[in-house]
């Protein structure tokens, strides 16, 4: 598994552990090495090889991503070489050693804003209109669906994961956070745009259970409430005790709603709603 210091892979590691041998590359080693673990040192943005790799895997689970997915240009070749150039190595070193089985994690910020739930055929977003971050994740479904041929392939399309011990960086803690600091936030139309954020252990339950179905998908794994904005702002306040400064701005709301009837039906149906998952990351 890449990507195990990251909030779906540490808790991804923490589940399936029990049950299978597992390898996690790491930028950095955690503070808190998970027990029956087996790190490997690995720098996706750099130069790497792929005889670092044990040889006798079946199943390679891609969380990796760029952390430094904010800042293009400056950071250009980082976020290129962890979501992309380490994509294609990635598949190549699976197909070279008999891999059973491919799963990449994707967004579902690829998908084109829509008042009702995107399914997994609904439109993506301009090319020109992605960004680079987004384009590099499409980039790398690209590269994994023209492996379908030669081994099981799945892409996780993820909305709004959130969870304990989360970086600050994303969008559920920016948010704790400017409650908590009383700044505004600020809202498109009356509400701000709706999402259905999942809490991550239900998005590793879902991880887990795609280990066992065979064949190649394309997959949203999303959560169960739909909020707005404000919503999710004051739900937050009423945790902490502070009541949210919004910034009403003009335009219409980009609604991002993943539609889970592929989700539940395949793998597993979310049942933490965010009033409750929220406290784990307060």
């Amino acid at each position: 598994m890449t990507g195990a210091n990251g909030l779906l892979g540490r808790n991804s590691i923490q589940l399936l552990c029990d049950e299978y041998e597992v390898y996690a590359a790491v930028h950095i080693m955690p503070r808190e090495p998970v027990d029956h673990v087996k790190y490997i040192m690995l720098d996706l943005s750099e130069q790497w090889s792929v005889e670092e790799l044990p040889s006798n895997l079946d199943v390679i689970i891609h969380l990796a991503q760029s952390s430094r997915f904010r800042e293009f240009p400056e950071q250009s070749p980082d976020i290129f070489n962890v979501n992309i150039s380490s994509t294609a190595r990635l598949l190549d070193f699976a197909w070279r050693t008999n891999v059973k089985k491919f799963v990449y994690a994707s967004s579902g910020g690829i998908y084109d804003s829509s008042e009702t739930a995107l399914d997994e055929d609904s439109s993506i977003v301009a090319h020109s209109q992605l960004g680079f971050y987004l384009g590099s994740k499409l980039c790398g479904e690209v590269l994994v669906q023209n492996y379908s041929q030669l081994m099981d392939v799945t892409t996780l399309r993820f909305f709004f994961i959130y969870g304990a011990g989360q970086r600050r960086t994303m969008l559920i803690p920016r948010i704790i956070d400017s409650v908590s600091d009383y700044t505004p936030i600020s809202l498109q139309g009356n509400d701000g745009l709706r999402i259905n954020p999942i809490h991550v252990s239900d998005a590793v339950l879902a991880i887990k259970k795609l280990l066992k179905m065979a064949g190649s998908h394309t997959i949203n794994i999303a959560g169960p409430s739909t909020l707005p904005l404000k919503k999710i702002a004051e739900t937050i306040g009423d945790v902490i005790g502070r009541k949210p400064v919004f910034d009403y701005i003009g335009g219409e709301p980009m609604d991002l709603i993943g539609d889970t009837t592929a989700m539940k039906r395949l793998l597993h149906t979310p049942q933490i709603l965010f009033k409750n998952g929220i406290k784990d990351l307060i």
